[in-house]
């Protein structure tokens, strides 16, 4: 019955009227949300433009208003998303010009475009080749502009463009999780849907290991996610150890680890060391978690000059990469044990 109806004109109609009604809802809000923060921005600097010595009650009203605004209103409105606001203001001053066609990321990506003409190019591109956020973030780094305006033979750039980019359209299902249109409407993420289920159960009972381990952990965040110009990532796991005064990250992989893992790794750390660690703390750790039984690998990535010295400290309070090996995998043929189980019991 089910496979009939799926054949039927009916089942097609019904499921495209309800995909673009899914997608107008994502334009609406994103435009609402894109015009509030130009309209953001505008008060900010109207605002500084009355200040005695503007920079530094700019710096000021910046670092208050971050502070009531994320009280009230989440973590959307911190001093980084603030400053965006302020340049968006900036770079796009008549807010008739704004297009709904494109999102928050792809505006702060196209702030980075300091050329108007290229600025616009990529506008209309991003536009006309329905380009995700993603796609207008590689067409910049490539310097695409650039290459065609110099080539003399533009059609074998234009094709070159739309094969790189074709892998990089966003899905209807990834716009209703966009995290900024969360962040906007204040409605939690869900963390189920950036995990596997064996993931998911691993990050349950490591957490738990952990602060049992009674070395100093207290806990911070799971699934911390960090923002880059066009992409969001997602920490497993966030501690800080106040023995050892630093933060401690984890994240989990199901798989052989990979050089991919240990440079995104090593981007978490940096970022944490950039834009969230006190100067007076002892430099962030990343710990890499490799769950494949014959591939368990724990990898600390210290990034300072007081690297040798802080190494003899961690031994003293973090768990060994025996601990940790044997915990993981005791976890999980535990997991599996019970979902073999849990599986039995539906067939009887």
């Amino acid at each position: 019955m089910d496979k009939n109806l799926k054949e039927t004109n009916l089942y097609s109609e019904i499921k495209q009227i309800l995909e673009n009604a899914r997608k107008q809802a994502y334009k609406s809000v994103n435009s609402t949300m894109v015009q509030a923060y130009w309209n953001i921005g505008k008060l900010i600097i109207e605002e500084e433009q009355k200040g005695e010595s503007k920079a530094e009650y700019g710096k000021q009203l910046i670092l208050e208003l971050s502070s009531k605004l994320s009280k009230e209103f989440g973590k959307g409105f911190g001093i980084a998303n603030l400053k965006n606001f302020r340049q968006f203001y900036l770079t796009f001053p008549k807010s008739y010009a704004l297009r709904s066609e494109l999102t928050w990321t792809h505006y702060r990506l196209l702030m980075r475009v300091k050329n108007s003409k290229a600025r616009l190019f990529y506008i209309e591109e991003s536009i006309s080749q329905n380009w995700s956020s993603r796609a207008l973030d590689r067409q910049i780094s490539s310097f695409y502009y650039d290459r065609i305006l110099s080539s003399k033979e533009k059609l074998p750039v234009k094709q070159e463009s739309i094969e790189k980019t074709k892998k990089l359209q966003v899905k209807p299902k990834d716009l209703i999780k966009d995290p900024y249109i969360l962040e906007f409407l204040d409605i939690k993420q869900d963390i189920n849907y950036l995990e596997k289920e064996l993931e998911q159960g691993l990050i349950d009972k490591l957490q738990q290991f952990l602060l049992e381990l009674g070395k100093g952990f207290c806990f911070v965040a799971r699934q911390k996610r960090i923002t880059t110009e066009s992409s969001h990532f997602y920490i497993d796991l966030v501690f800080y150890n106040y023995l050892l005064k630093c933060f401690v990250l984890i994240d989990l992989k199901t798989s052989k680890l990979t050089h991919q893992d240990i440079g995104q790794m090593d981007m978490y750390v940096r970022l944490f060391e950039d834009k969230i660690k006190p100067a007076e703390d002892n430099p962030t750790i990343g710990i890499i978690l490799c769950a494949h039984k014959e591939e368990t690998v724990v990898k600390y990535s210290v990034l300072n000059d007081k690297k040798n010295l802080f190494a003899s400290k961690y031994q003293l309070y973090l768990p060994t990469e025996k601990e940790l090996k044997l915990e993981i995998e005791r976890e999980r043929e535990q997991i599996e044990m019970e979902k073999r189980l849990k599986q039995k019991s539906n067939k009887d």
